[in-house]
């Protein structure tokens, strides 16, 4: 399925039913008196986070969603019922935002968050409810107000523990393959990832994270060129960056120092804070490089880039320092969700 970030659908609550005007008429029991009963409240709207939802393609097709009206009121006192509420599901990630004002209203990020967009309206009310001294036999009642409609903007944002970072043709979408049962298309041009995936680590029977490979980002990026605009802020919510750099391109010439400071400009440009956040040097595709020559090609990277936090050397096509890569980040996430992260 093609993967949808965005959507706009228009959400309309149940309006509330009317009051009825009845009087008792029975044999014997002159005077009965008022008994027209209330109306029900209309039905509202909910958005509710759903684990097997992914995309937001199906609001592609299905876009007005419509809570039922509350039931009139009867005689002899009865009230009508509630109309029935209309859940909406959605990915865990979707901020929900007014369409016309721009006002956000939610953010979805964990299974089961509900999240009221349109409220029913309040039922009418019977003529029972009208009776006094004064007025014995009212012919009034009042009917129910309208539900809330109005347009939401829908922007989902994947939620993953660890964003794979870099240029197209980095090794990204072999990395997620070696270490997830994602399978997102592998191919020796630019640009074979457009849209982001999503795979689970499984270090142990108790112990994975989720890895997301968002799409190749290119010099402009945060200038809106090429796919980076689009997917930047889907690294929002990670908790650590793999900047993933491809060393081979020495051989034809192209300088892995030059695309990184690209990718890291765009960062800063893009938010400070997304720049701010804990990051990896992956030193990608080890198994081109001559092994005489490997370490002192990675070390000039390194020092190029005046890099000074953790770098790992892996060869995702083959799984060459993968293993040990996927524990080391299995580490760090512990540390950070026990209060002693490290950057």
């Amino acid at each position: 399925m093609k993967f949808v970030d965005e959507a706009e659908i228009r959400v309309e609550a149940g309006d509330g039913g009317n009051g009825a005007v009845g009087f008792r008429r029975e044999k014997y029991v002159p005077l009965g008196g008022p008994d027209g009963g209330d109306g029900g409240d209309g039905g509202c709207v909910y958005l509710i986070a759903a684990e097997n939802v992914n995309t937001l393609a199906d609001f592609r097709f299905h876009t007005v969603f419509r809570a039922e009206r509350g039931q009139n009121g009867m005689v002899r006192n009865c009230t009508g019922h509630k109309g029935d509420d209309y859940h909406v599901a959605v990915p865990l990630g979707t901020k929900v935002s007014d369409a016309e004002t721009g006002e956000l209203i939610g953010d979805l990020t964990r299974a089961g968050d509900t999240l009221l967009v349109a409220k029913g309206g309040f039922h009418g009310l019977g003529n029972t409810r009208f009776k006094s001294s004064i007025n014995r036999a009212p012919q009034k009642a009042s009917k129910g107000t309208p539900g809330e409609h109005r347009m939401l903007h829908l922007e989902l944002t994947l939620i993953a523990d660890v964003g794979l970072l870099g240029m197209p043709n980095a090794g990204k979408s072999s990395l997620i393959r070696s270490v997830s049962s994602a399978t997102p298309k592998v191919a020796d041009y630019p640009f074979t990832t457009l849209y982001p995936n999503l795979g689970v680590v499984r270090i142990d029977d108790l112990r994975s994270f989720v890895i997301a490979d968002i799409p190749g980002i290119i010099e402009g990026a945060s200038e809106g060129a090429g796919l980076g605009l689009q997917f930047l802020k889907h690294l929002m919510r990670t908790r650590l960056l793999l900047h993933v750099i491809d060393i081979e391109p020495y051989e034809s010439g192209d300088d892995p120092v030059l695309a990184a400071q690209k990718i890291i400009y765009e960062l800063e440009r893009w938010d400070q804070a997304l720049a701010a956040k804990p990051r990896w040097l992956v030193l990608n595709k080890i198994d081109r490089v001559l092994e005489a020559e490997l370490d002192g090609r990675c070390q000039a990277i390194v020092d190029e880039l005046g890099w000074n936090g953790p770098v790992f050397k892996i060869a995702a096509i083959n799984g060459t320092g993968v293993q040990a890569l996927m524990y080391a980040i299995m580490d760090f996430l512990e540390q950070q969700r026990n209060g002693s992260g490290q950057g």
